[in-house]
């Protein structure tokens, strides 16, 4: 971290932290970065994403999985922006996921803000807890908390 850590992560950024791309990239930008404390997330629900097409036929709801991912993939580059690890080959492995509740749907045409909050981890640390709450106009529309495993070696990054 230094003084010019950005407080905002743009897509270009996200996708400089994180390895996903389409269509699992699950998080368009992410702002009010707090440093290795926590982070919004912003996804744009769009009917033309795949799990539509599925999920259901004339009712399309995003999977509650697919949110508790976004909330992952905030979080993990919160860490990202607040440690630097821009260009680094960070990977990301759940760990467990506790506590998790769906309390709304979620449809093509939201704006998906996913609020994450570190509960334990360190700068450096490799196992990190969090505890994540996703929104649709101020509305739950799901909770959790989880742990990861942030891993720069897998993909030949610095250990």
């Amino acid at each position: 971290m230094t003084a010019e850590t950005p407080t905002t992560a743009d897509i270009d950024l996200i996708q400089r932290i994180i390895p996903h791309r389409y269509p699992f990239l699950l998080v368009d930008r992410v702002r009010d970065i707090v440093p290795f404390q926590s982070a919004t997330g912003i996804k744009n629900v769009t009917f033309n994403e795949p799990h539509f097409q599925g999920h259901f036929p004339g009712a399309p709801i995003m999977p509650g999985v697919t949110i508790v991912e976004a909330m992952a993939q905030t979080a993990a580059v919160m860490v990202g922006v607040s440690a630097d690890l821009a260009d680094k080959n960070l990977l990301v492995y759940f760990m467990g996921i506790d506590g998790c509740k769906f309390r709304r749907k979620v449809v093509p045409g939201d704006v998906l803000e996913m609020e994450l909050t570190t509960l334990r981890g360190k700068p450096g640390g490799k196992v990190w807890k969090f505890s994540g709450r996703a929104t649709v106009e101020g509305e739950v529309a799901a909770e959790a908390e989880f742990t990861a495993m942030m891993d720069l070696s897998a993909m030949g990054g610095a250990a």
